[in-house]
């Protein structure tokens, strides 16, 4: 599932290759992508734009434009956004809308189109975005407190929870608490200061190294490179790893680093 370092890699693959140039023409090959506009209102507004520097908040891609209106894009489970020079490589069969540019082609891919895209006015992405929390990357350590303390849930549904910090998944929450040492049911409720502490430096320490990589990178010194293994062993300790479910999604964590 795309998370905050993937949306980054996306909105770098926009800004160095799409950024300032026209758009020739866009082909919308699946409309199931599309989220309350239609397929000829969506090439119509967008053809002959120019896109002008993205930016990101949490799982999202705002993408303004030269007087039209703001490009939105989440990428669900499957999706990503893909530069082809000309030339390149034909379409994927999960290509879903194409924007052609003077030089190659822009692709929105998806497989299972459970988000896509979406315009907006310049007024209304605000409220389009309004239901999310800060961004994970840009969180202090006393935003992160107020945010969580005293909260009566799980910590990893908390972390998860898009409308508290946006921008964490799955893999991220995992290995963020892993780094910090905390289970991932521990109650935000009974964590203290020093908890919350470690829990933030873990966050910014994991991010700084994922977004340049544009993914959570599978480093066989962290968590994410042994979760998918079974049993698989914890890389600080060498303990056998365990597998469930907390807040309904599949978690991994470490018995001995992080006690319930």
């Amino acid at each position: 599932m795309p998370e905050l370092p993937d949306v980054e890699g996306f909105r770098r693959v926009l800004a160095e290759h799409a950024t300032g140039r026209p758009v020739q023409r866009v082909d919308v090959l699946d409309e199931g992508v599309l989220r309350g506009v239609t397929p000829r209102r969506f090439r119509e507004r967008l053809r002959g734009c120019r896109f002008a520097e993205p930016r990101r908040h949490g799982k999202w891609l705002i993408v303004p434009t030269d007087g039209r209106p703001v490009l939105l894009a989440h990428f669900g489970m499957t999706g990503s956004l893909h530069w082809v020079p000309d030339g390149g490589e034909a379409r994927h069969p999960h290509d879903r809308v194409v924007f052609v540019l003077p030089d190659g082609e822009l692709r929105y891919r998806d497989m299972r189109k459970l988000q896509g895209l979406r315009l907006a006015a310049d007024d209304e992405v605000e409220e389009a975005l309004g239901g999310l929390g800060p961004d994970a990357s840009t969180v202090s350590r006393a935003q992160l407190r107020d945010l969580l303390a005293g909260v009566r849930r799980q910590v990893k549904p908390a972390l998860v929870d898009q409308s508290v910090l946006a921008g964490l998944g799955n893999l991220l929450a995992d290995e963020i608490l892993w780094r910090a040492r905390i289970h991932p049911r521990r109650s935000c409720a009974d964590l203290t200061p020093d908890d919350l502490a470690r829990l933030h430096t873990a966050m910014r320490e994991v991010l700084r190294r994922s977004v340049p990589t544009g993914r959570v990178p599978p480093r066989g010194s962290w968590l994410t490179g042994h979760r998918d293994e079974r049993p698989g062993a914890c890389p600080r300790c060498g303990t056998t790893l365990c597998h469930g479910r907390v807040g309904g999604r599949g978690t991994a964590w470490c018995p001995r680093c992080q006690p319930e």
